[in-house]
């Protein structure tokens, strides 16, 4: 019995250490100029900081909410097939964070595997972290190549997709009680 009382109270102190968001804004950019532009944005990704600075986000897919039906479409179907890869997912930790020492806007690298499509790469890039009352604003934005994740352009639309594509990203966490 004390050994179970012992671990629900680890359980929720490990739990009470979390800052959590369920409609973190996930975003891409890929476009060219002189063509349409080529972007999208996602409103409901879920992410988690930990107060040792382990960060895990996920998405669906189907959620990036483009400006032509087309191109959501064309999205799902033909590049990303969110029917066969429906989420993806990061997982990663943040460097030298120290969460009692975050009282204002400080930038840290964020080191961790991006997988998408069922393919996982390491992928680094900095962030911003700023502690506003009891809401943590993480933010940053990186660069990915399609080819990296398998993501096969057409030939006759390869010139108006950029060959790196911009992933920026904005969460506000709040305690997770």
């Amino acid at each position: 019995m004390r050994l179970l009382i012992i671990l629900l109270f680890i359980g929720q102190t490990i739990f009470a250490q979390k800052y959590f968001t369920r409609t973190g804004i996930t975003e891409f950019k890929a476009s060219v100029d002189a063509f349409e532009p080529v972007e999208a944005i996602n409103n409901s990704t879920s992410a988690i900081l930990t107060k040792n600075g382990d960060v895990a986000s996920q998405l669906f897919v189907s959620a990036f909410k483009f400006k032509v039906a087309l191109m959501q479409e064309h999205f799902n179907e033909n590049y990303m097939d969110s029917d066969t890869y429906p989420k993806a997912v990061f997982r990663g930790k943040i460097e030298n964070f120290e969460f009692d020492n975050l009282n204002s806007e400080t930038t840290y690298s964020l080191k961790g595997k991006l997988t998408i499509r069922g393919i996982s790469k390491e992928v680094s890039f900095p962030v911003s972290l700023d502690k506003i009352n009891d809401k943590i604003k993480l933010t940053g934005n990186f660069n990915v190549s399609p080819k990296d994740y398998n993501i096969e352009i057409p030939s006759i639309i390869r010139k108006k997709i950029a060959n790196k594509i911009n992933i920026i990203i904005n969460y506000e966490l709040s305690e997770k009680k």
